[in-house]
């Protein structure tokens, strides 16, 4: 059991590390010999654990995107109006992002790669999700509760609203002259991307409780 735990945390500690030098440094530009360091252990237990630089990567991207796919399973399925529902789903994947600094830009690389890694986790995680969230757009808009939208667009749209604020906040910070990663700035665009939301996309957004 003990040895269980030990190669568990050894494996999470990896990932740690690597997850952060491959948001700042890519795929290609990413070093064993970096990672390795990081994470506080010799290079051959990386190749131990994940085979390759190239599993290690697939390894960081899968465990960042089956996390936010089972939240986001779970806040879908739950009950309540579909309006509600939509306000939670966007809410949640604010705080999957605001709790991960590195998830952005790898979530960025990982569109811009084009190659099998991101064929398969969007057929595995994705459309599976898009379909569910276009599926309650859907719903809301024929009970009248939410206006009636081309519910495709509007969860590219709804995607849009929280994703740009990380993977831009390098920009924004010169933009804007704040810190946009800063709690106190996140609590604050959450709270307005809800409310946008609301009133952007509700027929009656006074009536809803964010």
């Amino acid at each position: 059991m003990t040895r269980r735990r030990d190669s568990a945390g050894t494996r999470a500690t990896i990932l740690d590390a690597a997850e952060k030098i491959f948001a700042e440094a890519g795929m290609a530009g990413a070093r064993t010999d970096a990672i390795a360091e990081a994470a506080g252990v010799n290079k051959a237990m990386l190749y131990y654990y994940f085979k390759s630089k190239d599993g290690l990567y697939r390894a960081v991207l899968e465990a960042n995107v089956e996390e936010f796919h089972r939240r986001a399973d779970k806040v879908l399925a739950s009950p309540g109006s579909a309006g509600a529902l939509v306000l939670r789903y966007v809410g949640n994947h604010f705080d999957f992002l605001s709790a991960r600094p590195y998830y952005a830009r790898l979530f960025q690389r990982l569109m811009m790669a084009g190659d099998r890694t991101v064929d398969r986790i969007v057929k595995a995680h994705f459309v599976p999700l898009s379909k569910r969230v276009i599926e309650l757009l859907e719903r809301g808009m024929r009970s009248g509760e939410l206006r009636p939208l081309d519910a495709r667009h509007t969860a590219m749209s709804l995607i849009a609203l929280t994703v740009f604020y990380f993977n831009a906040a390098p920009m924004l910070r010169r933009i804007a002259n704040i810190d946009v990663l800063d709690p106190a700035q996140q609590a604050l665009r959450r709270a307005e991307v809800l409310k946008f939301i609301r009133f952007a996309l509700f027929n009656h957004p006074e009536a809803v409780n964010p």
